[in-house]
């Protein structure tokens, strides 16, 4: 199994679920974060007091998939995630040594 990390821009993150939902996948999370993606326009940018620099709000998607659904996973988030600007985020892929269920 392999987990897949996306850092994109929140206004893209609705249309990369959606993509990625009618392409069979399920295990998807997303988290808001803080990050340093170039912004869109000055509308997006803060000032992190924590951080002491300017950031955007982005979005973490979080995907855990088999192995062979990497490839497509990778294509679905980069064919929905684009912004028109040249840098829209980051893709990362790790492996996962064991999952395990929690029952109830």
């Amino acid at each position: 199994m392999k987990e897949i990390k996306a850092f994109i821009h929140r206004n893209r993150v609705a249309d990369v679920v959606h993509a990625l939902r009618a392409a069979g996948f399920n295990n998807i999370s997303v988290v808001d974060v803080k990050g340093m993606l170039k912004a869109l326009d000055s509308r997006e940018e803060q000032y992190s007091i924590e951080i002491g620099e300017k950031v955007i709000a982005e979005a973490k998607l979080e995907l855990v998939c088999a192995a062979d659904q990497v490839d497509l996973a990778v294509e679905v988030i980069r064919k929905n995630a684009r912004t028109g600007r040249r840098h829209a985020g980051s893709i990362y892929v790790t492996g996962i040594d064991a999952a395990f269920p929690i029952d109830g």
